[in-house]
């Protein structure tokens, strides 16, 4: 069947597939574009599994904060290089899938790959298409919820990290600029959890088991091993928690003293990181 240049062009505006995918297709689909497509898909989902283990170094972050002020949904869309991540079709699906989410209200990623788009595709099959389109691994890294009283995000210049955090008991008082303020140091310092309480387990027993390793090799006695560690310890959430982490701006304050000193009796009440790689 002779495969007509008009007819490789339609298929190419109807998937976004490169020109000679679309020609293989329609020589194989002989001519039938139903099936062409659904080459095309498969295709996709081919490229897809061969690289699957490929890194994803880069790409997006996108937040969205809702009118009221009170809720927010963060999305780190990821793909292996720098180029894809500038590409109009990436960055479009990166935006169409964070406003997916906040339409039907979803909470994690989950719920969020599975939700369908304007085309009546899920999520997970439009980012399939677009793998096939590209030829790289391109996946939902991260996405999360976050809501209080007042939330307040941060995106970083390059686009690659977010810092989100909410507040409780703040009386009505504004605390924008705090917020501001408070998730650009979640950027820049890296907490890991809010306060000692919430910190994983299992880091802490590993921090003191550093602790003591790093006493035992200088020579410190036995009987000091643990008291030596756990100085350590509170040292590591001094710097690794955000409640205890020296205001960036003032390093007279701590997060902790800084939320209080501008509204009093006000929280914390959650935060997020998202980076890209």
């Amino acid at each position: 069947m002779n495969i007509t240049a008009a007819d490789v062009n339609k298929l190419r505006q109807l998937t976004g597939a490169g020109m000679m995918d679309c020609k293989k297709a329609l020589t194989e689909a002989e001519g039938d574009f139903e099936k062409a497509v659904e080459i095309l898909r498969k295709a996709g989902q081919k490229v897809a599994a061969k690289r699957a283990d490929n890194e994803t170094s880069e790409g997006v972050v996108l937040v969205d904060v809702s009118d009221s002020g009170k809720s927010a949904k963060v999305l780190a869309f990821a793909c292996e290089t720098e180029p894809v991540s500038n590409v109009e079709d990436f960055k479009n699906l990166a935006a169409e899938i964070l406003q997916a989410g906040v339409k039907h209200h979803a909470k994690d990623a989950e719920t969020l790959l599975g939700l369908n788009l304007e085309n009546g595709k899920s999520v997970q099959e439009n980012i399939t298409e677009l793998v096939g389109k590209i030829g790289e691994k391109i996946v939902v890294s991260a996405f999360h919820h976050v809501e209080g009283e007042q939330v307040v995000a941060y995106i970083h210049s390059n686009k690659k990290a977010a810092g989100i955090v909410a507040f409780e008991n703040i009386g009505g008082a504004d605390v924008h600029d705090l917020g501001k303020d408070v998730a650009m140091q979640i950027v820049a310092m890296k907490p890991v959890g809010l306060d000692k309480g919430d910190v994983d387990p299992a880091i802490v027993e590993k921090e003191i088991e550093i602790g003591k390793d790093q006493a035992r090799q200088e020579g410190k006695p036995e009987a000091m091993l643990e008291k030596i560690a756990m100085g350590k310890l509170n040292k590591f959430y001094k710097e690794q928690t955000l409640l205890n982490q020296e205001f960036v701006k003032d390093p007279s304050l701590t997060i902790a003293a800084l939320v209080e000193k501008t509204v009093k009796g006000a929280k914390i009440a959650s935060f997020k990181r998202v980076v890209i790689g």
